[in-house]
């Protein structure tokens, strides 16, 4: 339940003072600020929380304050039916909206639009989807890529606003991306996904956004420029048959075999437990919630290998960058050292580097996906 009174202060003075809305949505939201209106202490009826009408000009300020009231309850329940939070920054720009008034800069910059997003990631509406909330990777995503706004804002000492995203900026903002920061391709691309989703979210809750922001196009490495790592059935057989000198590397083992034989991503292989199997006529699943769709899945183990495992030597916990490092050395204990062309980063540049190296270097855990 939502409700809405006008009041004043220094009602004690002769000169004209300022008219606050204070808004209140449940018993949580309590929000006041000014209309941008101004009214005479004498001229306010502090029973009415109405300018008296004996004027003209006080009739018309009647009427404004009116038309501001039934516009905030309106831009409420829009709001509330979109999964908009209500806050101080949202009732200053159904203000300032409902007149046609000029927003402050600030309120238009991609950074700060950004932060709102962050800020109202527990009720934002996901497109396509009916649920609330972003994931934490997609908070984590929003919070990386303000830090990249804010970067490209110090290289071009120029706050990057909303309405100027036009289409020589975002082509500025692409070659800030591969030329001078030399990001791959797909990283950038990214970017500019999120640049987008950005700027149609702004549009959403009505600030002002140049329409080539609406339609910022993205793109990714070819087939070609991809370097796409799997193991095939007999580098598979080489790992099972290697014995592993240390217990961490055989764990690392287990996990590479078993995310083989179910394709799942990493963060759903790493997150399964003992308690997710089920055994049902003699077949064998596994049922998990994906965490990237938000989907119940449920995924049939064929290897009566994967199974014994998984039933009787099931592997310990592990970090998704633990296990990255150690399946490069279980596959260089095993052999897996052909030369082959992939990318490797450099840590001293924080870049993918294209090159011919053993394949050990190259294997990751999303390898497992694609081998599957």
């Amino acid at each position: 339940m939502s409700s809405l009174t006008y009041r004043i202060k220094g009602s004690t003075t002769k000169k004209e003072v300022s008219i606050y809305v204070r808004f209140s949505v449940g018993r949580s939201t309590n929000l006041e600020l000014k209309t941008g209106f101004t009214v005479s202490p004498l001229a306010w009826s502090p029973s009415k929380q109405m300018p008296k009408l004996t004027s003209p000009d006080l009739k018309i300020l009647n009427r404004d304050l009116k038309k501001l009231e039934f516009y905030i309850y309106e831009s409420c329940n829009r709001a509330q039916s979109e999964g908009v939070q209500i806050t101080k920054g949202w009732l200053e720009h159904v203000i300032q909206k409902c007149f046609n008034r000029s927003i402050e800069t600030e309120q238009l910059g991609v950074v700060e639009h950004i932060q709102y997003i962050i800020d109202n990631a527990e009720v934002k509406r996901i497109p396509g989807r009916n649920s609330l909330g972003l994931s934490n990777a997609r908070v984590i995503s929003y919070k990386t890529f303000k830090k990249t706004i804010q970067a490209f804002e110090m290289y071009q000492r120029k706050k990057m606003l909303l309405k100027d995203l036009d289409q020589a900026c975002i082509d500025k903002f692409k070659m800030w991306l591969l030329k001078t920061k030399k990001f791959s391709k797909n990283y950038a691309g990214k970017q500019l996904d999120n640049l987008r989703a950005v700027s149609n979210d702004a549009k959403r809750i009505g600030l002002e956004v140049h329409p080539s922001g609406l339609k910022i196009e993205s793109f990714s490495e070819s087939n070609e420029e991809r370097s796409i790592i799997t193991l095939s059935t007999g580098e598979l057989k080489q790992i099972t048959n290697t014995d592993m000198p240390s217990n961490y590397l055989e764990n690392a083992k287990k996990w590479l075999l078993i995310g083989c034989e179910i394709g799942q991503r990493a963060g759903d292989l790493l997150a399964m437990g003992p308690t997710d199997l089920r055994v049902t006529n003699d077949y064998f699943f596994i049922d998990m919630l994906q965490q990237k769709t938000k989907k119940a899945v449920t995924i049939p183990v064929g290897s009566k290998a994967i199974q014994e495992l998984l039933t009787n030597n099931f592997p310990h916990p592990i970090s998704g960058q633990k296990l990255n490092k150690y399946i490069k050395e279980v596959c260089e204990m095993a052999g897996i050292d052909e030369i082959i062309e992939g990318k490797i980063l450099d840590r001293e540049t924080n870049r993918k580097v294209a090159g011919q190296y053993p394949k050990y270097m190259l294997v990751t855990s999303h390898c497992f996906r694609r081998s599957f």
